[in-house]
């Protein structure tokens, strides 16, 4: 018994080492490239619209291709299309270092999200598999705590290596890393599958479609106007392509992502609550990163360890966060994060002048940094705990997609609050447009705890399938 409880937990921590790596992989490579924008356009040329291709098309194809990826692992084997999704990202990565021209950038950034797409939601179902349920609270939490910290810390990382070395290392830097995870992973990681169920194509190109439109309109609309043909029809053309996905998956029989999971006040609001998180976050980040650097005269390594009791607290707090969610349940830990950041993103707003004081801002950073720890560990475990074990993939994969959705509408809106209020003419200027922005940003997040309220008191157990009674099978499953 003793050596089988030794050998469970050295394959938990060795799941925690390679989900955790590869999330932040996948994470970083969100706003990595925000801070090199120009030091490439100087060595590679292109105008303002190819540089924002430098961003948008990982998001896109990340955004449009995670559920599919994680369909994918369910079918053909988590491990094994973990590490494909390893191979492909890895790859695409060095060709990004090694790229001539903006528009073969363009290309590797967008092979890079198809990539992280199929990696990015296997590492939670991994990771779930490999550790004991009573521990995955704080498993949770420190892969929360990773994931939060790629996510915020990218303008930091892609700065500092931009200014100290060379831009070309934000894309070399994941070499190596993958090199190292893929024989890893082959022999570290348990192989699982979902249900067995045959790939559903039409409701992957009706979602995938549907959310290419909407993601496409969202990160054209600052730039085309929103008003623009194609900016319209994108928007248009993604809403009724989801709201026929929608209507397909509550009548096929094998649908990639059940209409029934929605049912569920758990999976509905912890879903809606990261939806609007990731919007108010990541729209915050684009813009304060600008402001440090462009307004207050910080280098982009000086505002990013200026930002740190924000980007960095998860480090410190999530692990904390996991443990309270295995004892008082997700939804207290997470609602109190999200209402923690909201208030320290309207702090910001507050405070922010054309020469505020580190002083006046650091107790909103550190507020936030609480905020987001808070959040990361127990919505993962919310995520996760609201669905059948065979379905946890596709809850991952829903969940991740609805996360980068929302990173896409925040930029947008929040650069659309700022262009309309304010501009980069000077700094004065500056701050008058992300002020509102803020605002804007604080809003969501406070609408993102108020879904969680919604989530019922007590931590929810996995439902069962329809007149499906338990098995020797699920009961491994769930004690897995």
């Amino acid at each position: 018994m003793t050596q089988q409880t030794t050998a469970r937990g050295g394959s938990a921590v060795w799941a925690l080492v390679i989900t955790g790596v590869a999330g932040f992989m996948a994470a970083l490579d969100n706003l990595v490239v925000t801070t090199a924008l120009p030091s490439i356009r100087e060595d590679l040329g292109g105008a303002l619209h190819d540089l924002e291709w430098t961003v948008s098309a990982y998001t896109l194809t990340f955004a449009v291709l995670l559920m599919f990826g994680a369909a994918l692992g369910d079918r053909f084997g988590r491990r094994r299309l973990f590490i494909a999704g390893i191979t492909v990202f890895t790859a695409a990565s060095a060709a990004a270092a090694m790229a001539p021209g903006i528009d073969s950038l363009i290309a590797a950034r967008a092979v890079q999200g198809a990539g992280a797409a199929v990696m990015m939601p296997l590492t939670l179902t991994l990771l779930t598999a490999a550790v004991p349920e009573a521990r995955r609270g704080m498993a949770y939490g420190i892969w929360g705590a990773v994931h939060g910290l790629a996510v915020a810390s990218g303008p930091l990382v892609g700065g500092s290596l931009t200014e100290h070395i060379s831009w070309q290392w934000i894309f070399w830097l994941n070499v190596p890393l993958g090199l190292v995870l893929i024989p890893l992973a082959r022999l570290r990681l348990a192989e699982s599958h979902g249900t067995g169920a045959p790939l559903d194509l039409p409701g992957t190109l009706l979602a995938s479609g549907g959310l290419f439109g909407i993601v496409y309109g969202l990160v054209r609309g600052p730039v085309d106007g929103w008003t623009g043909t194609v900016v319209l029809t994108g928007l248009f053309t993604g809403t009724a392509l989801l709201v026929g996905f929608v209507h397909y998956s509550i009548r096929a029989k094998n649908p990639m992502l059940p209409m029934r999971l929605f049912r569920s006040r758990a999976f509905s609001g912890i879903n809606a609550a990261s939806l609007l998180m990731f919007l108010g976050m990541f729209g915050s980040i684009f813009l304060l990163s600008q402001y440090m650097q462009g307004v207050l005269g910080y280098s982009p390594t000086e505002a990013g360890l200026r930002m740190l009791p924000w980007t960095g607290m998860p480090m410190l707090v999530a692990p904390i966060a996991g443990i309270l969610s295995d004892r008082v349940g997700g939804r207290p830990v997470v609602a109190t994060g999200l209402f923690l950041q909201a208030l320290g993103l309207a702090h910001l707003a507050v405070v922010a002048t054309v020469d505020a004081s580190y002083t006046a801002q650091l107790p909103a950073l550190v507020i936030s940094g609480i905020g987001m720890a808070l959040y990361f560990a127990p919505a993962a475990n919310l995520v996760m705990s609201s669905v059948h074990p065979k379905e946890q993939g596709i809850a991952s994969g829903a969940n991740n997609a609805l996360r980068e959705v929302g990173g896409a509408l925040g930029i947008a809106i929040m650069a659309s609050i700022f262009a309309a209020q304010g501009g980069y003419e000077s700094g004065q200027a500056f701050v008058d447009g992300m002020r509102p922005a803020l605002v804007t940003g604080a809003a969501a997040v406070a609408l993102a705890g108020i879904a969680t309220l919604f989530i019922p008191a007590r931590r929810p157990t996995a439902p069962r399938p329809p007149s499906a009674a338990p098995t020797p099978e699920t009961a491994l499953e769930t004690v897995s």
